[in-house]
């Protein structure tokens, strides 16, 4: 691919990591313009209701090397959506770097290198995008890679929990729980967790914490 193909780019900002098990570092994040889902619960509709800027693959190298020591997350919106992010990860990994993509789970993650830790949702029922996964990538993830599941309601955890089983899921990768703030208590979502014993990481969003008053770049 042509180093001057442009990527639509919703926002780039520096912050602390809010979610997955690198929640609390520090990291730059990358945020892709447009998506192929419409969650009910978007809190990023932005990225495809507002236009992006573009941005050269060498650009977005130059900005991550501003903080050179700090992880580096693609996210979106949907990054798989533009093939521009293939090189851009590749590229980042050359130099060095912690990468870290937030994808929905909807498109296949078979060219994604093997080195780029992959957070993928699993959308659940309330999402009203659940039928959109493509479980095909179950075969892509590894034990450093991590599932998602954002949790809604109690229908959202019994069917978290089934996949979790159907799939065969526990110890193959990292698995977290996350409610959706204003609809699910952190405290309920804690105790249907501890009630089944489930073997799976309780995640709130540590930006929303940090920042409530924030609706981006944090």
């Amino acid at each position: 691919m042509d180093k001057d193909t442009q990527i639509e780019i919703s926002e780039l900002f520096y912050s602390i990591q809010g979610e997955s098990s690198f929640a609390g570092y520090l990291c730059y994040f990358i945020r892709f313009a447009g998506c192929n889902l419409r969650c009910t619960y978007c809190d990023a509709r932005y990225t495809y209701e507002e236009p992006g800027s573009f941005h050269s693959v060498e650009q977005l190298l130059t900005e991550t090397e501003r903080y050179p020591d700090v992880l580096v997350e693609i996210t979106g919106g949907e990054p798989l959506l533009q093939e521009g992010v293939y090189p851009l990860l590749d590229k980042l990994l050359k130099n060095g770097r912690t990468v870290l993509l937030e994808t929905n789970g909807t498109l296949s993650l078979e060219r994604v290198p093997e080195k780029v830790i992959k957070i993928m949702d699993v959308k659940c029922p309330d999402s009203g995008m659940h039928e959109q996964t493509d479980f095909m990538n179950f075969a892509y993830l590894s034990p450093a890679d991590e599932i998602k599941f954002v949790i809604t309601s109690r229908v959202d955890y019994d069917f978290a929990k089934e996949m979790i089983i159907t799939h065969n899921l526990s110890g193959k990768t990292k698995l977290s729980f996350s409610p959706v703030t204003d609809r699910l208590a952190p405290h309920h979502l804690a105790r249907w967790i501890m009630d089944d014993r489930l073997a799976v990481r309780l995640q709130l969003q540590l930006h929303t914490i940090l920042w409530p008053e924030k609706k981006r770049g944090y």
